[in-house]
Order: structure tokens, then sequence, then C-alpha cells
């Protein structure tokens, strides 16, 4: 079970505000850490650096309980947290995730170029279906179908469809969405972001590849 999440949802009223400059600056900063942590640190020690900025991300939450992305980020981190513990504790912290990210659409579903779809689909995709958790293939597509419509050039997007695709055995779908994800435009200030993820891409084409012959 990959990047999985750990949050309490938070009964607050249904209304959506911009980030100010502040906010603005606060996301941007637990972007960075998390691709500092999710790409430069040893993997012994991602957990226990996850676990520190789910902590302020779910501090995020609550100072801007009608951002979603702030409800997106905390998903975001917390299930990466959750996937480098693992362990019998991981399933809940999924579950919290779903919740996070579900907030974020009820809050405003344009959010981040439609972020919190990428990720939701990425956890139903990630995690096991019936009896042990709630993935479901036809779920994350609908998910990644949807984050396609929002965002059809985004590297993220473009990545986690790809990967659905492979989990399908759709394999020339998949490398043709992984070049395509190739030539996305670079995001300022996201830089390590990129550079991680393209060598996710490359790792996807390779596996494409090997099961091709």
């Amino acid at each position: 079970m990959k990047r999985l999440v750990l949050i309490g949802l938070l009964l607050i009223a249904p209304f959506t505000w911009a980030l100010d400059q502040a906010g603005a600056q606060r996301l941007a900063g637990i972007q960075q850490r998390w691709a500092e942590i999710q790409y430069k640190l040893p993997e012994a020690q991602r957990a226990a650096a996850f676990e520190k900025l789910a902590a302020d991300s779910d501090a995020f939450t609550r100072e801007q309980p009608g951002a979603a992305e702030a409800w997106i980020w905390n998903g975001i981190v917390s299930s990466s947290w959750a996937g480098a513990a693992g362990g019998i504790g991981a399933l809940g912290k999924v579950k919290a995730a779903r919740a996070s990210l579900e907030k974020a659409i009820q809050l405003d579903p344009n959010a981040l170029q439609g972020s919190a779809y990428t990720s939701l689909g990425a956890l139903y995709d990630r995690v096991p279906g019936w009896p042990i958790g709630f993935g479901d293939a036809d779920k994350a597509e609908a998910m990644l179908r949807k984050a396609l419509a929002l965002n059809p050039t985004g590297i993220d997007t473009l990545y986690f469809w790809a990967d659905h695709l492979y989990r399908g055995a759709r394999y020339g779908e998949a490398r043709a969405a992984l070049e395509k994800a190739l030539q996305a435009a670079p995001r300022p200030g996201r830089e390590l972001a990129d550079q991680g993820r393209r060598g996710e891409i490359d790792a996807l084409l390779k596996a494409i590849r090997e099961k091709q012959g």
C-alpha cells in the first residue's frame, strides 16, 4: 500500500475561501518539504519525516478549513506517511486520506487543477479491495478521468493515469500517457517534485518495456 493518509474529518460549514499570500507560502512550504522527503531522504527516514509534516498539514487545515488546497495536501502528505510507515495502521490512515480528499472536492473540485481527483484515484488503485480495504479499479478510473478533464497535460495527472492503465495491462495506452507526461510544462517552484516524478515515469516506462518484451 503506497502513498496513504491520516486526518480527522472536521465538521465545518461547506464554504470556500482563497488562500492569502501567507497561506500560499505555507502551501508552497509543505509542497517543497514533501518533495524533499519523498525524493531526497533515505527510505528508512521517510516515515518519521512525513509524520512531522502531517502534523503541519493538519494544522494548516485547522487554520484554513475552507481552503480545498489545504485539504488536498493534508491528504497527500498523510497518505505518503502511511505508505512510508506501512503496518497495521496504514488502512486507517488511507480511510482518513479519502475523507480529506473528498472534503477538498466538496469545497472546490477544481482546486489545484483537480489534484484531489488525481490523488483519490491513486488511492482507489493502490488500496486493497474488499474485505480488507476500499480499493476499486472502476472508481479509480472514474476519478482519474475527472482529473484528466481538468488537467489533461499535467505531469502528475498523466503519470497516475498511466499507472492505472499499466495495472490494467493496457500497456500501449500507458506508454502513450507517459510519453505525454514527459512533455509537461515545468512547474515553477516545484522543480524537485518534477525531477522526482520524471524518475518515476522512467521507471514505469522500463516496466512497460519489460512487459511488452
